[in-house]
């Protein structure tokens, strides 16, 4: 993999591949914004090609804060020289997503943080997020659960073993270490990342009362979560919406 700035993508037009840019390195910011970022670790990606084999992803060490449209490299999952290229990506980022891109068609745009309520979560002996509200029952059997932490994520053995954890999943509670979401678009990954961290931080401070949980009965759960599918066009206006915001602010990450 490499940072491609002049190469152009099969089947994907320069305007579309610019609001593709455009549109992660806005959800960098936003992650920053919420909080959800750590130093200069963690990674977003999205694949641009067809194939979802080409992504975008942040250069190494950079701030969620910092980073532009202009900056993101483009790599190919399928490139064995990747990490051998003077602007490598982060070993962690590229053990991760650079596998999850590779085997994973529904895995296009791959938001991976360690947000401190869906963290603290991550870190119970049981990390499942148990159905006590609306934004918790959205995850009711949809996730997956990782409890096989051995360590940061910096080679082939734990990429593939990730590919399994995940599976047809679309977001995973990755034990001891944080979580992860996949969608389709950049919109959508941002905002059920947006819920799962809200659902994470209600279900955290209903633990920190030390009382019992009011658990869903599991018909109740599942007709719930089902009733989060009547809303997925809310996950394209959240997203306009923020990045309303991110333009008053700052708009450099249009850069």
């Amino acid at each position: 993999m490499a940072h491609v700035t002049d190469a152009p993508v099969s089947g994907v037009d320069r305007a579309s591949e610019w609001q593709m840019r455009v549109d992660l390195a806005a959800a960098f910011r936003l992650a920053a914004e919420l909080g959800w970022h750590e130093a200069v670790a963690n990674h977003f990606s999205f694949a641009v090609d067809p194939a979802g084999k080409r992504f975008l992803m942040n250069p190494r060490w950079a701030h969620f804060g910092r980073v532009k449209a202009s900056q993101l490299l483009l790599l190919d999952a399928e490139d064995p020289e990747t990490m051998s290229r003077p602007d490598a990506p982060d070993a962690s980022a590229w053990c991760i997503h650079g596998h999850l891109h590779g085997a994973l068609p529904h895995a296009r745009c791959i938001l991976h943080v360690h947000p401190p309520y869906a963290t603290a979560v991550a870190a119970l002996a049981d990390p499942d997020i148990k159905p006590i509200d609306q934004n918790t029952a959205r995850y009711f059997n949809r996730l997956a659960v990782d409890l096989q932490y051995g360590g940061i994520a910096d080679n082939d053995a734990e990429g593939r073993r990730l590919v399994k954890v995940l599976g047809h999943h679309t977001r995973a509670i990755l034990g001891n270490h944080g979580v992860l979401v996949v969608a389709d678009t950049v919109a959508e990954a941002f905002d059920d990342l947006y819920y799962l961290e809200r659902a994470c931080q209600t279900l955290i401070l209903a633990y920190s009362t030390g009382r019992s949980l009011n658990v869903m009965p599991p018909a109740l759960a599942e007709a719930t979560a089902r009733g989060w599918d009547e809303y997925k066009g809310a996950a394209f206006a959240h997203f306009e919406e923020m990045k309303r915001f991110l333009d008053a602010k700052d708009p450099a990450y249009k850069e």
